[in-house]
């Protein structure tokens, strides 16, 4: 039944009940999962030795790695607190930093949760592949979408309380909305609603920077740590020692399973938390602005959708299967197939239920069915950077076949074509971002809602989120499968077994490119919407680089992300120096390692590879959090340019660091996603038997082009996703203090 909408006046169908609906839903649907996950047999005791050397490393590496996080975070939420509690007041400055603590612990549970179901699922994956295919591939997906439903919910429910929370608490009404809805023409009533909802939504903010700060940190250390092991294992092992990979001999070999899951896992999944809280918060604050059309149907919309789409990536698990003849992508692509059509469906009903403002307009009675076109060009954005990124990083397409055929002239002309390849791969994605946004901005313009082009971006990027939880789980599948894939190696498994779980492994590597191109996509697709945000809570009309603050801002958002991706691969390089220092110890100390007669120090390797990784991720981390704090701050009390007698407003040098931060910062993040990813594959085609094959001088080319492209996709590129969205959300937290009123 249609109602009108608060002070909004605005008619809709109230079907906000189905946010606890779905987040319920969510979790237990996620529950089931790891019950039915769990439950299923464990292998030979060999096997379950190597999973339990696996999940000791993980287990101790997320500990450590947390206590660290944990004192920066709270060191962030005193200062936020106190800032803003000085300058605009207790209560904001107070429910700031209780939503920047609620963000980063949810984003910090994500993670474990992400790594704690991937590890034990790792083991029941590999011992179902002694059984069949089908059922290896069901119990990685399924373990997998323990972590994505899991996540998606806790990062809908985080927001959700919040939004529910603080308002039943009560909000202040926001003088400047309430002083600009007044002179726009529309009622104290309704000026008062928007007002108070504008307070309400600045006040979470806190939540999206406080999942993004953990997110980075996790992604950084987990990246740093996965790459070291696996530099240090492949160079010392492959190249020096020529042993296959997996082999038991090899020290840093668990140190590397662990990898998998601290980065991969933990990593990813603290990453797609926070890409979903930012981006829901980010529209909710774009609701606020068409608040006399839509009311709070406008800023509760994004919950909505969220909710759908998480009842639709339930949906899409729920129907994998697979023939034992089949290929693995084909079943996966059929899961996200379902879980693409249920959520359009169903995102066009919310759009119908809620997006229709009684006020005449343009569109008329159609208004719902043009926010419904946006969502869709959001989704097929997303299908289009999968295709984009498969095409530049599966063997059987022309880049990478290219760098393997370089290879056979030696590791110089393997790593140019490599980092040819991902320069190349920048354009597409970049000119389909492009369209998405000026189409889903047109769209929404025309409705001849003022605004209505910003909020049509907003919705966009919901679309293109709408299977987030369905991503991640094909995501979280790669590193299980990997680490089956090694674990069935180590114990000596059947030959069928280990065909299976290659078989796998290979489509895992695959997933887990597809969903770096999703990450950035969205993180793409999410800076317009970020930014416009960012620019309405700063009260800045435009960011103008012909002023010199501005300008100066803009330069130092494109060198933040040169400098932390140096710092991110260089730490990488450091780490990695200690683990190959360590296994060549090993192999020189005891030679009775290389001969199988004695096991190596696998606990020592992991120690040292934790210790690295945890000073290493220090530096880039803190860089990137100060860098937008000190250009924000800096410019709040220095003025250069006048206009009309009358300072430029203080946010707009920043707004210019987030603008061109962003900008620089997507482009380098598939750069380095898919020439590493094309590396990667390129070295496994040649595995294949290709181009001469394992051990030919042709795959050591590869095996040094893989260890240059790891870094560049699994610790600074994934880095980035991340680093783009704290621009946001950071600069979102600190707009208060830009505004002098």
């Amino acid at each position: 039944m249609r109602r009108r909408s608060g002070d909004g006046d605005s008619l809709m169908t109230d079907v906000s009940v189905i946010i606890p609906v779905a987040i319920l839903a969510g979790l237990g649907f996620a529950g089931l999962l790891a019950r039915d996950v769990l439950r299923r047999e464990t292998g030979s005791d060999r096997m379950r030795e190597i999973a339990g050397a696996i999940q000791e490393g993980a287990r101790a590496f997320l500990r450590r790695q947390y206590k660290t996080i944990a004192l920066i975070a709270t060191a962030l939420a005193i200062l936020f607190a106190i800032a803003l509690g000085a300058q605009k007041g207790l209560l904001l400055g107070v429910e700031t930093a209780g939503a920047f603590a609620l963000g980063a612990t949810l984003s910090a549970l994500s993670g474990y949760l992400g790594m704690h179901i991937a590890i034990r699922s790792n083991l029941r994956s590999a011992a179902g592949s002694l059984k069949s295919f089908n059922d290896a591939l069901v119990i990685a997906l399924r373990g997998g979408a323990v972590s994505g439903l899991s996540i998606v919910s806790m990062s809908l429910a985080g927001v959700a309380l919040l939004y529910y929370g603080y308002g039943a608490l009560g909000s202040a009404v926001n003088p400047t909305t309430y002083s600009n809805c007044i002179s726009a023409g529309y009622t104290i009533a309704q000026c008062t609603a928007q007002a108070t909802e504008d307070s309400l939504i600045l006040s979470i903010v806190g939540f999206g920077f406080g999942a993004s700060l953990v997110a980075l940190f996790a992604q950084l250390g987990g990246g740093i740590y996965t790459k070291a092991a696996d530099v240090g294992a492949d160079l010392v092992g492959k190249v020096e020692a020529g042993i296959p990979e997996d082999d038991p001999r090899n020290p840093a070999v668990i140190a590397d399973l662990v990898g998998d899951n601290v980065g991969d896992c933990a990593g990813r999944g603290a990453d797609l938390f926070e890409s979903t809280a930012a981006e829901n918060i980010g529209a909710m604050v774009l609701g606020v602005v068409l608040f006399p059309y839509f009311g709070i149907a406008g800023v509760i919309f994004p919950l909505v959708a969220r909710s759908f789409g998480l009842l639709a990536s339930i949906a899409g698990v729920f129907v994998v299967r697979a023939r034992e003849d089949e290929s693995p992508m084909s079943a996966l692509n059929r899961g996200y197939i379902v879980a693409s059509v249920l959520a359009a469906i169903l995102f066009g009903f919310a759009a119908w239920a809620m997006l229709q403002p009684s006020s005449p307009t343009a569109s008329g009675s159609l208004t719902w069915v043009y926010y419904w076109i946006c969502g869709i060009t959001g989704m097929v954005t997303a299908v289009v950077y999968v295709w984009v990124t498969q095409y530049y990083t599966e063997a059987r397409y022309r880049p990478v076949r290219d760098i393997a055929k370089s290879s056979e002239t030696g590791p110089a002309t393997n790593i140019i074509s490599g980092f040819a390849v991902g320069l190349e791969a920048t354009a597409i994605p970049a000119v389909v971002v492009s369209i998405a946004i000026l189409l889903s901005y047109w769209v929404g313009e025309s409705t001849g809602i003022p605004g209505g082009g910003i909020y049509g971006t907003a919705i966009a990027t919901m679309g293109m989120l709408a299977t987030a939880a369905y991503i991640l789980a094909m995501d979280t599948f790669g590193p299980i499968v990997d680490n089956g894939a090694g674990i069935i190696e180590m114990a000596g498994m059947s030959e069928a077994a280990r065909k299976n779980m290659d078989k796998l492994d290979a489509a895992g590597n695959t997933t887990k490119a597809l969903t770096k191109g999703y990450a950035v996509g969205s993180a793409a697709l999410a800076a317009f919407l970020l930014f416009n945000a960012f620019l309405a809570e700063a009260h800045v009309k435009s960011v103008d680089l012909a002023h010199p603050e501005t300008f100066v801002g803009a330069f130092m958002g494109a060198a933040l992300v040169f400098l932390f991706t140096a710092f991110a691969i260089r730490a990488v390089g450091r780490a990695a120096w200690s683990i190959i220092k360590d296994v060549r110890d090993q192999f020189r100390e005891n030679p009775g390692i290389m001969a199988g007669t004695v096991k190596p120090d696998y606990g020592r390797t992991v120690d040292i590879c934790t210790r690295s990784a945890l000073r290493e991720m220090v530096v880039p981390g803190i860089l990137a959090v100060a860098t937008p704090l000190v250009v924000g701050l800096v410019f709040r009390f220095v003025k250069i340019t006048y206009i009309a007698g009358v300072p430029i407003p203080a946010g707009e040098p920043l707004g210019g660091t987030l603008m061109v931060g962003t900008i620089a910062g997507v482009l380098m993040a598939l750069m380095l996603n898919t020439g590493g990813g094309a590396w990667d594959n390129a070295k496994k085609f040649i595995e294949a038997g290709n181009l001469g094959g394992k051990g030919s001088p042709t795959h050591k080319a590869a095996v040094v082009g893989d260890t240059v492209g790891d870094p560049f996709k699994d610790t600074a590129g994934p880095s980035l996703h991340i680093l783009v969205k704290l621009l946001s959300t950071i600069t979102l937290v600190i707009a208060p203090l830009l505004v002098v009123v």
